[in-house]
């Protein structure tokens, strides 16, 4: 059970209840182990005269009948004072039995009481078939006798099971009592067989060792039981047993118990019936006196008890009340208090504070003072907890305000380092443009434009700092872009361009001013798809329409992400969070997410088929227009009219998806002048893979790799084929199987050669990445071929 995490009223409730709860129990403990002896010695009484007086008169007629019984087995005839005394012990049985089945007796009764009640009932239940077993002369004296004791004994149990009075003093004189009955029920025994003995003339075999034991027994069980009495009932009792009746009946027990050869019994029987019968009355008498007198004092023992367990009680239940009290009063202070300083702390921390933060960011001035008033709560702990709650709040919105001062200087170290870099940069790819335009040695030219693709990353990467720092880029479009070349530009700004391929691409065009950030975008994605993926696994780029805008798909064949990894990255993408430093290692996600937010652009991360994972992008509707038509050939164009505004993108991929040109006049297409003795042929590299025709067949200018007169080489028939590398060897064939594909799909018209005027002059550069055009750029950046990658 976690108590840690309960309310305070709770926890408080508790620390009030526990205790109380105790105390409540011990009064009830207490209570009823005194009210429990207090209500047995009341009971005393229930069972004295529903059970012990019913009972002993049985015991009384069942001793009578029994020796009626034996007298009669010792005889030839009935005794018609056998019958009258059956009588007599049957009313006494069902007397006892209606006074046993009340509800007074079972209710005063414990469980071992009742139990030896019901072995009582049971026992005399067998009353009437032992009769008739008598009747038929089925048993002998010893066997009548013995069915008759085994009713006694059973009431005598049950007398016992009465003395359980919680007074010890009472509970002695109790069983001392019920020892003094059974002693009469031995002497009753004894009677039983002299009286056989008596009427036969002589005892039978056994008998006369059963008459000793019964009078040993009976002797020395009375000897312990007056032990156990009272000072006045031991004197009682003397007194008794020094009348004349004791002497004689003494007297003649001891003459029994001397051994007798003849078998006939030494005494009179007249003598010991008179005898007998006085003690017997004198006995009994004695033992309900001493009852009586057991149970007068057991009914003023109780009320004193039950006196002063109502004292008790009472005092007792006003004590637990008044503790109820002062803990709830205290209790409901504590909570309200308590309540007050978490109130408090909930505002600041939900809606104070936040609302301090939002405030400050929106570039607002804000009172320390008035936004953290001071808590006042006594002066108490209670109080000085609520004076310290005080000074965090202070601390609290004092720390946001610094933090916000903080960040939005960090920001702006951002911002300002960032346009600094994208200006670096710019001049930078300038510069490269014009040494690219310039240059004609093919190897420096290749060394160029990986260096532009280097710059073009570069500038990418200044703008995330531009984002970082809450800022939009410096590049835009006025006009819309096609979708297509939208893609490629992405791809240029990627290290691992080589190995992106566009496998379908829907014919579309993107708005002017989302441009710049979808393309950011894109790259971001592809570049996670090429960093998480083997490098000889290649990644795939998709687009097609849909209902809602323009979906586009970039997969990649890596390990993929765990299904947690995906819900964290998805939640990231689609709340676009404040950025955290400590998050750095997902830099590009949120670069991702700012720039989806700007554009209500959609992205999500899903599981891919080939194991990998996919990125879905979804361009809202209105940023989609219809495919922009294509611009001019910049290779017809002269070279001061290449701007570098107007440059197209250059990326390196294979199997591009070719743009969809508008048909238009077939026109002349310069032959380019023949090779010079030694110079490459298509055979020997893959500059010459590319035809006039292939050229032009995706609407791209192709740039043919030369060398120029001074830096060609001059081959005689002794020259060798230069030993190419295994993995040139794949880009060769790769760039001429692309080719040709390109070149079954597409019809192209032939045109009629021109005559050559000499070597042509370069094309506008297209090496592997180049920068975007600036805002205000009518062109979009188109892609260069597998040719100039490869070159």
């Amino acid at each position: 059970m976690r108590t840690r995490d309960w309310p305070i009223r709770s926890k408080l409730t508790a620390l009030v209840v526990a205790p109380v709860t105790a105390l409540l129990a011990l009064w009830i403990f207490a209570t009823t182990l005194t009210f429990g002896p207090a209500l047995d010695l009341l009971s005393a009484r229930t069972l004295l005269y529903d059970l012990g007086r019913p009972g002993e008169v049985v015991v009384t007629e069942l001793q009578r009948e029994r020796r009626l019984s034996v007298v009669q087995l010792a005889g030839t005839a009935q005794l018609p004072v056998l019958a009258e005394q059956r009588e007599r012990t049957d009313r006494a049985v069902a007397e006892l039995r209606r006074r046993v089945d009340g509800d007074a007796l079972r209710d005063a009764a414990d469980d071992p009481l009742e139990a030896r009640v019901d072995q009582l009932v049971t026992a005399l239940a067998a009353l009437p078939a032992g009769r008739k077993f008598i009747d038929d002369r089925k048993v002998d004296r010893s066997g009548a006798i013995g069915l008759y004791s085994g009713m006694v004994s059973a009431a005598f149990q049950a007398f016992s099971a009465m003395a359980t009075l919680n007074d010890p003093d009472l509970n002695r004189q109790a069983l001392a009592l019920t020892a003094l009955g059974r002693s009469r029920e031995l002497l009753g025994q004894s009677d039983a067989l002299l009286a056989g003995a008596l009427s036969a003339g002589r005892f039978a075999e056994g008998e006369h060792v059963q008459l000793v034991q019964a009078i040993g027994n009976q002797r020395w069980l009375t000897e312990s039981a007056v032990a156990d009495l009272p000072e006045a009932g031991r004197v009682a009792y003397q007194r008794l047993t020094e009348g004349e009746a004791f002497a004689r009946l003494r007297t003649m027990q001891d003459a029994l118990v001397v051994a007798n050869r003849s078998g006939r019994p030494p005494v009179d029987a007249a003598a010991w019936q008179t005898s007998h019968d006085a003690v017997q009355q004198q006995l009994r008498d004695f033992e309900l006196a001493e009852a009586d007198g057991l149970t007068d004092r057991s009914v003023p023992m109780a009320v004193r008890i039950l006196v002063r367990l109502a004292a008790a009680g009472l005092l007792g239940l006003v004590a637990v009340v008044v503790s109820v009290l002062v803990a709830l009063r205290l209790g409901r202070t504590l909570v309200q208090r308590l309540s007050g300083v978490r109130t408090a702390a909930l505002e600041l921390a939900e809606h104070r504070l936040p609302d301090v933060v939002t405030r400050l960011r929106r570039g607002e001035q804000v009172d320390v003072a008035r936004e953290a008033p001071p808590l006042e709560y006594g002066y108490d702990e209670i109080g000085e907890v609520g004076r310290a709650f005080t000074e965090v709040q202070r601390t609290a919105v004092q720390a946001a305000v610094d933090e916000v001062t903080l960040r939005r200087g960090l920001n702006e170290v951002f911002l300002n380092i960032a346009r600094r870099s994208q200006s670096l940069v710019h001049r930078q790819l300038h510069l490269l443009d014009r040494m690219e335009r310039r240059a004609e040695d093919p190897d420096e030219l290749a060394e160029l434009f990986q260096v532009d693709h280097l710059a073009t990353r570069l500038r990418r990467h200044a703008e995330d700092l531009v984002i970082l720092a809450g800022s939009a880029p410096g590049r835009g479009w006025r006009n819309p872009v096609a979708m297509v070349d939208l893609i490629r530009g992405a791809i240029s700004e990627v290290e691992a361009y080589d190995r992106v391929d566009i496998t379908a691409a829907q014919p579309a065009g993107v708005l002017g001013r989302a441009v710049g950030d979808v393309i950011h975008l894109l790259a971001e994605l592809v570049e996670n798809a090429t960093a998480f993926s083997p490098p000889d696994t290649r990644v795939t780029v998709t687009g097609e329409q849909v209902a809602n805008g323009y979906a586009l798909q970039i997969t990649d064949q890596g390990l993929g992400m765990s299904a947690t990894a995906l819900e964290t990255a998805n939640t990231r993408l689609a709340s676009s969070p404040e950025f955290d430093p400590a998050q750095s290692a997902r830099l590009g996600l949120f670069v991702v997410a700012r720039l989806a937010a700007r554009h209500g652009v959609r992205v999500q991360l899903r599981p891919s088929e080939q194991g990998g994972v996919t990125a879905v992008v979804l361009i809202p509707a209105d940023l989609v227009t219809a495919e922009p038509p294509a611009g001019p050939d910049p290779a017809t164009l002269p070279a001061a009219s290449a701007d570098p505004a107007r440059r197209l993108a250059r990326t390196a991929r294979r199997g591009a998806v070719p743009r969809n040109r508008p048909p238009t006049a077939p026109r002349a297409v310069a032959a380019p002048p023949a090779p010079p003795t030694g110079a490459p042929t298509p055979a020997e590299g893959p500059g010459d893979a590319g035809s006039a025709a292939d050229d032009e067949l995706d609407g791209l200018p192709r740039r043919v790799r030369r060398r120029t007169p001074a830096a060609q080489p001059r081959s005689t028939v002794t020259d060798t084929p230069t030993p190419r590398s295994p993995e040139e060897v794949r880009r060769v064939m790769a760039a001429l199987q692309a080719g040709t594909a390109r070149g079954r799909a597409t019809v192209i018209t032939p045109a009629a050669p021109a005559a050559p005027t000499g070597p042509a002059a370069p094309a506008a550069p297209t090496g592997p990445a180049a920068p975007a055009a600036p805002t205000g750029a009518a062109t979009p950046p188109e892609p260069p071929t597998a040719t100039e990658r490869d070159a």
